[in-house]
């Protein structure tokens, strides 16, 4: 009987030491440059699904064919007691960027991660508001997990022993350069399921690869005019007279002002909400809403999903809520027909329908502690996981979707995202509050297939506040977010005029920006992005030498360095923010003739300089050859059609070459070809002068483009 037993006993043994299969991936191209393979058992349900992500492809198509970019052979697939293990090649001297929204590296070489929705808790390790799997390696090409699960990333970190290129054994003893972290030669992903769709997409450069992905998305979103200018959210218990008030002021004090953000307190009840406007505060609705229209302003609703008990459909939409709720709120099953209709139409009847124009989804993100746990059920059968990994993706979606109707584009804010929402109108912002981390998340959202702002909140002095004023200037979204300390822009006297005139500068170059959005959403080139993305830019990696204290850290290591603080701003400017309390700080130009934005001089060409702006500006540096169209500036963005005159300035000693975006910057009518790009050209004389010339508009297009002037700033 022991013997049997035994037996039994190795016959389960041998079954576990069986359950891991390996799989050969075969590869099908579904677009130009991308490629599918189906690893195990995908889930029905993912990132994809999620957003009802749809390719643009026109534009694959005139991005064309490239060769499968790294080695078939070197990726590896096992399925591992219903898990799925992945395994792709890294070269010695190959960088990696993307997985998420990081705040505090660019490389992500040698990190480990797990990419979970949440809010950003102060350290780069995989929770965040955008978890998007996908990373792009510097020999030009991107990787995608189409999975709406948390996956562990192990970035050039694991050693297998069978590997090709091992890492050598140093003595810790007696080697300088012993370390920690050996060199390994992959990346190794873990999905909790049984299967999942793997993407790859051509280059040949990184950009390339990005591209192809936010196209492969949908590409990026074009946002109305009104958008880009800037954004002020007031007091959480504001009453509609407040609010007048507060336009009112911006008016009188001359602060260009484009749409207001209404806190918690528009509600009857928030925390969990009502979504029904509060009687005292907002009496009449409607008539507020169309007078704020009136005036150029846009109303922007601040939100969470999490209905209160007293809300009038609660009742009616509880069937279609998870197990748990959120601060004592239903939390609705999106993936419901049912309870998507109940909520959204509870939004588009009594908000979208009088003229109500954005959202502030809060919320949808984290933390632990308050969110649904993954141990919740949903109607729909989908797992709390993929509940958390997916919500913000929906909420995006089907919100968009009540102004589509509409025929009225929008622009807002959400707390999370993920891979497949790179066309949804909304920015991602958070309650984590610092200004050099918030560039490098700039950066890094680039990689990442969404927008983030910098926004501006509370700050102790007023070199702080203007310092934060000149980075949203050059953000996706330039909002002012200080309603609880109650600061506005005017409240440091001693820097007022430069606020102030970087409020004006922002609306300045709405042709700018316009131009560059459009083109993120027809080509999928992120309007701002980081520098590994930019030709001519060769950021080495070095280990910063350091002291060591060996009494308190006997394996201490060094670091390595990293460019994190400047950015590229459409296809001509550098960006390189100054932070409060210094005076001087150091750029990395890319290779080529680069000029000061404000002045037309020359700066550098492929080298380090050090810049002291002094507290008026923000350096910013454009390439030889840049094209710059900007307009008067306004108080407000122009209407629906209406004309304004250009002024295209030109940078440097060689000729240059933009295509400026125009369409009537309300509706969703581009899609259906009501827009046109006109080409924009300088070239130099015999004389060395230069001419600008801009094409003809083209017949029954929109055309807001009035009177146009040339500066040339290199003199």
């Amino acid at each position: 009987m022991k013997l049997y037993k035994f037996f039994i006993f190795c016959i389960i043994l041998g079954l576990s030491a069986t359950d891991i299969k390996a799989q050969n991936l075969s590869w099908e191209e579904v677009e130009p440059g991308i490629w599918k393979a189906e690893a195990g058992e995908p889930e029905v349900y993912d990132l994809l699904s999620a957003s009802g992500a749809k390719p643009r492809k026109k534009a694959l198509e005139k991005m064309g064919n490239v060769p499968f970019p790294i080695s078939k052979k070197d990726i590896n697939v096992q399925l591992v007691d219903g898990e799925t293990y992945l395994r792709f090649p890294l070269e010695q001297e190959e960088e990696v960027y993307g997985f998420g929204l990081n705040f505090k590296t660019v490389h992500q070489r040698g990190r480990i991660l797990r990419l979970h929705v949440d809010h950003y808790g102060d350290e780069d390790n995989g929770r965040t508001h955008a978890p998007t799997p996908f990373y792009v390696s510097s020999k030009g090409y991107g990787v995608f997990i189409n999975s709406a699960r948390y996956i562990d990333v192990y970035a050039g970190t694991a050693v297998r022993k069978d590997s090709e290129h091992p890492p050598v054994a140093r003595d810790r003893n007696t080697d300088p350069d012993w370390t920690s972290r050996p060199y390994s030669d992959s990346v190794e992903l873990l999905v909790p399921a049984k299967g999942t769709e793997v993407y790859i997409f051509g280059g040949p450069t990184p950009l390339d690869a990005v591209r192809r992905y936010n196209l492969f998305n949908g590409g990026g979103p074009l946002p109305p005019r009104w958008g880009l200018g800037f954004t002020q959210r007031v007091h959480r218990m504001y009453s509609a007279e407040d609010v007048r008030q507060e336009a009112k002021e911006f008016e009188e004090r001359g602060y260009p002002l484009d749409f207001i953000g209404l806190e918690p307190g528009w509600q009857s009840k928030s925390y969990p909400g009502t979504l029904e406007w509060d009687e005292g505060r907002f009496p009449e609705p409607r008539k507020f809403t169309q007078e704020m229209l009136d005036k150029g302003i846009r109303l922007n609703l601040w939100i969470n999903p999490y209905i209160s008990p007293d809300a009038q459909f609660a009742e009616s939409i509880e069937p279609f809520t998870s197990s748990h709720t959120v601060w004592a709120g239903l939390v609705p099953d999106f993936n419901t027909d049912k309870g998507r209709d109940i909520f959204f139409s509870q939004l588009g009847e009594t908000q979208v329908d009088i003229g109500v124009s954005g959202y502030k989804i809060d919320e949808v993100d984290g933390y632990d502690h308050w969110l649904w746990p993954d141990v919740a059920t949903f109607p729909s059968g989908l797992t709390g996981e993929q509940m958390r990994q997916t919500y913000g993706l929906l909420v995006q979606r089907y919100s968009e979707d009540l102004f589509e109707e509409k025929n009225r584009r929008t622009f807002g804010l959400v707390r999370a995202s993920n891979g497949g929402g790179t066309s949804f109108p909304y920015v991602i912002y958070n309650d984590y509050y610092d200004h050099q981390n918030f560039i490098t998340a700039l950066i890094n959202s680039s990689y990442a297939g969404v927008l983030w702002t910098p926004e501006v909140r509370a700050s102790e002095t007023g070199e702080e506040w203007l310092r934060r004023v000149q980075s949203v200037v050059f953000s996706p979204m330039a909002m002012i977010n200080a309603w609880s300390s109650e600061t506005k822009p005017w409240s440091f006297d001693e820097v007022e005029r430069e606020v102030k005139e970087m409020f004006l500068l922002r609306m300045r170059m709405m042709p700018y920006w316009y131009s560059e959005y459009a083109k993120y959403h027809f080509k999928g080139i992120p309007p701002f992005r980081a520098m590994n993305l930019e030709e001519g830019f060769h950021s080495e990696l070095k280990k910063e030498v350091k002291e060591k204290n060996l009494a308190k850290n006997p394996y201490e290591e060094a670091i390595r360095q990293e460019i994190k603080d400047q950015y590229m701003a459409g296809k001509y400017l550098l960006v390189a923010p100054m932070f409060e309390g210094q005076k001087s700080r150091e750029v990395v130009l890319p290779k080529g003739r680069w000029y000061d934005f404000y002045t037309g001089d020359y700066v550098g060409n492929g080298e380090v300089i050090t810049v002291t702006p002094g507290l008026d500006n923000i350096p910013v540096f454009v390439k030889d050859g840049g094209i710059i169209p900007m307009m008067t500036p306004r108080m407000h963005a122009p209407k629906l059609g209406e004309k304004v005159d250009i002024e295209v300035r030109h940078y440097g000693e060689k000729a240059g070459r933009y295509m400026l975006y125009d369409d009537d910057g309300e509706t969703y009518d581009y899609e259906d070809g009501e827009y046109q790009f006109r080409e924009i050209c300088v070239k130099k004389l015999e004389n060395k002068r230069f001419e600008g010339s801009i094409s003809p508009p083209e017949k029954n297009k929109p055309n807001t483009v009035g009177n146009v002037s040339w500066k040339f700033m290199t003199q």
